[in-house]
């Protein structure tokens, strides 16, 4: 009973500080992003211009080619004439099953399709399942963070199937209109891989390789990026939790560490320095960081380590500076916003059941076109059955886990090492008023008067207070 009213504190926390929160938007599932069938996507392409593409010296290339795109679903069926298109990704580009870009602005300036300027398909050639990036976006989303919208589709190129794909959002200033209202004329940066935050010096030319300015490359302006890193690793000990709060989100960054933690994502930042954005709102100059491309997760694993047991305060490796995470753990009252989080999550969004049921509802829907994907079998031999049993048996090699059984064994894990102790913010005066009132809450109970021990979810629950107050409301999972 104490922790169920510990976690009821740490909901009502949350939504009362969210009003003092830049509101986030998710944009709604337009025809790009169907949701439930199985769209289909055609390349036609030059036959030397594929070759070009696909030749293994030219892997890493990311010429654009003109090609026709053509879109078909049971609600629309649209053809782009003179689309680029490109291979996409950093391994994945060696890999059989390749991932790919499609950029709808290459040769007509402004061009768009269904609000996009591009389109990434990805392979999801490590994952057995191809439910692990899904299952990530959707976590992301349940936390109220950036995340990219998604959908299958199944691709054809020059009338050769290439299997199942995973149609994910393209992060660019299309995807920051639609997200920050009112609020999108910033700096986009996208990190490449070994963008570790350190700070190199104030000399803009140290950064350019690291960090790609995606918005406003006219005036190509890092000195935003540059002053936030001088904060993050030169601010002292003391000074360092209110310099912080000035530069960075922390709140939504902290959120995003623990769905980071929870989804096993070894190859974001904190410990794989990869796969993030960084985008500095211009109403109060805060950078907000945003997480993309999380397919290692949930049991994937190249490093021998089990992500599902590892400690949540002790994530990034030791041999190698991590100033972001390293920083926030070092400073206590972080640290409790990391635990309050991942109490949160544990508490709502992250519960075994209902996302195995998430989960068993979308497989479903993309059998039919996994099945018929021979190329999902090339690199590591992903037979049928494994993608029929992925979400409940574990493939095995660098598949260490199931899906379902790491949820579990995170979950478990997650709470023991979590130790929340609701320690106010040392920079403002903003006591959590719910949090406090909460902490009076004696009992809570169903309409029957029987008292509860776990949260019910869409349905009502009355909550009693020392004081006399009662309070009805319900959960939705």
């Amino acid at each position: 009973m104490i922790r169920f009213i510990h976690r009821l504190i740490l909901i009502f926390s949350i939504i009362w500080s969210n009003q003092f929160t830049a509101q986030l938007v998710h944009p709604t599932d337009n025809e790009a992003f169907i949701q439930n069938e199985v769209a289909t996507v055609k390349i036609s392409i030059n036959a030397t211009y594929l070759s070009y593409i696909l030749h293994p010296d030219s892997l890493e290339s990311n010429t654009e080619y003109p090609a026709t795109f053509i879109y078909s679903s049971s609600i629309l069926t649209d053809t782009i004439s003179n689309v680029g298109f490109r291979l996409r990704g950093n391994t994945s580009r060696y890999a059989d099953k390749k991932s790919f870009k499609v950029s709808f602005n290459t040769y007509i300036p402004g061009e768009k399709w269904q609000g996009l300027e591009k389109m990434n398909l990805n392979g999801e050639h490590n994952d057995p399942s191809i439910l692990r990036s899904y299952l990530s976006a959707y976590l992301l989303k349940s936390g109220e963070l950036p995340s990219p919208r998604n959908s299958y589709v199944k691709l054809f190129i020059n009338n050769e199937y290439k299997g199942l794909y995973y149609n994910t959002e393209h992060i660019d200033e299309e995807f920051i209109q639609k997200r920050f209202l009112n609020d999108y004329t910033g700096n986009l940066f996208k990190a490449n891989y070994g963008a570790d935050l350190t700070y190199l010096g104030s000399n803009p030319a140290n950064y350019q390789g690291l960090y790609e300015l995606k918005t406003n490359t006219g005036q190509y302006d890092f000195s935003g990026l540059i002053h936030f890193l001088d904060v993050l690793n030169n601010s002292t000990n003391t000074s360092f939790p209110c310099e912080i709060q000035n530069v960075l989100d922390v709140d939504l960054y902290l959120k995003t560490l623990a769905i980071e933690i929870l989804s096993g994502h070894w190859d974001g930042h904190a410990y794989n320095k990869n796969n993030f954005f960084l985008y500095q709102r211009p109403s109060d100059n805060k950078f907000v960081f945003i997480e993309y491309d999380m397919d290692n997760t949930f049991g994937i694993d190249w490093m021998n380590i089990n992500w599902a047991t590892r400690n949540i305060y002790d994530w990034s490796p030791s041999n190698q500076t991590r100033p972001l995470y390293e920083r926030m753990m070092e400073t206590p009252y972080f640290k409790d916003r990391l635990s309050f989080y991942i109490d949160y999550f544990l508490s709502t969004s992250y519960i075994q059941n209902n996302l195995v049921l998430l989960l068993q509802s979308k497989q479903q829907l993309i059998t039919e076109a996994a099945l018929q994907d021979n190329y999902r079998e090339l690199d590591y031999g992903f037979t049928d059955m494994a993608f029929l049993t992925a979400i409940n048996q574990a493939w095995g090699a660098h598949v260490t886990s199931s899906i379902s059984s790491f949820i579990l064994n995170r979950y478990n894990t997650a709470g023991i090492q979590s130790n929340y102790f609701g320690l106010a913010n040392p920079c403002t005066n903003s006591i959590n008023e719910l949090a406090s009132s909460a902490n009076q809450i004696i009992g809570i109970y169903n309409l029957l008067g029987q008292e509860l021990n776990s949260i019910i979810y869409n349905e009502p629950i009355i909550i009693k207070y020392k004081n006399g107050k009662v309070l009805k409301m319900y959960f939705n999972n």
